[in-house]
């Protein structure tokens, strides 16, 4: 990977890749894609970053990026809360910036994916989008959304020949990222970033972090009752603190 383009690279583990990225040799350029600018915590001369919302309608925007031979995907957002305190707006949001930009950028970027030639592209997408999420029923559908589709293109890719893959990153609540609100810690995600980043460059199609240690039993019981479990995730995210 030479060129990489990561969309949502602003903080969290988007930050936390572009950071171990930009200490490789090999990297070249890292484009970086977000609503804000990027921390300052990313301090070197290989990484550029652009302004863009992915509420947008025009994404043509992503032409720009022609060089890329790597797209990473981890914007995204959410917000505990059950279902019926969460507005139409929010909703819609949640879709648009969630399940369907990331569609729409790959869809940009799906030449190269096609093409014999070497293209890495992985999205953040969620345990959530596994199982039954109470407190996350809207965040949920939007990355099951994202699952099957990454599912599906990849059968296609398959099919087509191409030895490209759309890797699905899934973990549950990382910490060290902004994502509930807390402040970015680089420090904290740098193992994740360079476990994902590994399953990237492998052109994995599923990763799960901590899948033996906590969430190989937790999907087990999800498919031998999923009612029993959603009843466990309301009680256990209920109890968490996490709740505001």
């Amino acid at each position: 990977m030479k060129n990489i383009l990561i969309v949502g690279g602003a903080s969290g583990i988007g930050l936390s890749i572009a950071d171990v990225l930009s200490q490789r040799n090999d990297v070249e350029k890292i484009y970086i894609v977000d609503k804000n600018p990027p921390k300052e915590d990313l301090k070197s001369k290989k990484a550029e970053s652009f302004i863009f919302d992915l509420n947008e309608e025009d994404y043509s925007f992503f032409d720009r990026f022609d060089d890329a031979d790597a797209l990473i995907i981890t914007a995204g957002f959410a917000k505990l809360a059950l279902f019926k305190d969460l507005d139409d707006e929010y909703i819609k949001n949640s879709f648009t910036v969630n399940s369907i930009a990331p569609i729409k950028i790959i869809k940009h970027f799906y030449n190269k994916l096609l093409s014999d030639k070497d293209f890495f592209c992985l999205v953040m997408v969620s345990i959530a989008g596994f199982m039954t999420s109470p407190f996350y029923s809207v965040y949920g559908a939007t990355k099951a959304a994202l699952k099957i589709f990454i599912e599906s293109v990849n059968t296609e890719l398959c099919k087509s020949g191409s030895t490209n893959r759309i890797l699905n990153v899934s973990p549950g609540s990382i910490k060290g990222t902004s994502f509930n609100g807390e402040k970015t810690d680089l420090t904290a995600t740098r193992q994740l970033a360079e476990d994902i980043i590994q399953h990237l460059e492998q052109k994995d199609d599923l990763f799960i972090p901590q899948y033996e240690e906590v969430f190989k039993q937790v999907l087990e019981r999800y498919r031998e009752d999923f009612r029993k479990e959603g009843l466990h995730s309301y009680d256990y995210k209920l109890n968490s603190g996490r709740i505001k």
